[in-house]
């Protein structure tokens, strides 16, 4: 077994819809937060076992988040009904007060913003994503919850906005806090078809 769930054993189920991690089955975990740390602790899991080595599974986490977070914007979208953000300031603002609440049940702060306002950190108190977890010795390059480093980068992409998203901080690793830090990369200009401007 590779990660220990204080009581649980993770492994026994693999997630076969990787997008009800997040979009359907969110709506349910909030209500059974055990639940939805089992089940992301399988996917990991079934990861570990199917790569050879930590940066491999880092990258299909940030993969299959990346996946998930272009399609779960529509739903966002939907559900929330925000309007397109002025400046990445209010980007920063409606992750962490809408997104986070609406499909994670935690609202992290928005600081450390950088002088040129491209670039801030998203501090979470606590990771619902690892919740009962301890990270074996033999996996001390994994980062865990990568999954919503390509959650954030696929959704942002879909609204025409190009960003960095990386660890700097996890309690995984003895950290007090996890900060995921966002940094702005560019705004993608929308490529329409000739002649459908």
């Amino acid at each position: 077994m590779l990660f220990y769930h204080h009581g649980y054993a993770s492994g026994a189920c693999v997630c076969v819809c990787i997008c009800c991690v997040f979009k359907s089955c969110c709506r349910l975990c909030l209500q059974n937060s055990e639940l939805f740390t089992l089940t992301y602790g399988a996917l990991v899991t079934q990861l570990c076992k199917d790569y050879e080595n930590d940066e491999e599974v880092n990258k299909q986490l940030d993969k299959m988040g990346y996946n998930i977070g272009v399609r779960l914007i529509e739903d966002f979208l939907a559900r929330s009904s925000v309007g397109r953000c002025q400046d990445f300031r209010e980007t920063a603002d409606v992750i962490a007060k809408v997104a986070f609440k609406m499909y994670l049940g935690v609202t992290p702060s928005v600081t450390n913003w950088s002088p040129a306002g491209d670039e801030f950190s998203l501090i979470l108190e606590s990771n619902p994503l690892v919740d009962f977890v301890e990270l074996p010795d033999n996996h001390n390059a994994l980062i865990y919850s990568n999954l919503l480093c390509g959650v954030l980068r696929g959704a942002l992409e879909m609204v025409q906005m190009a960003v960095d998203v990386r660890f700097a901080q996890d309690t995984l690793r003895g950290d007090n806090v996890t900060e995921l830090r966002m940094k702005f990369i560019k705004r993608i200009e929308e490529n329409l078809p000739a002649g459908d401007e």
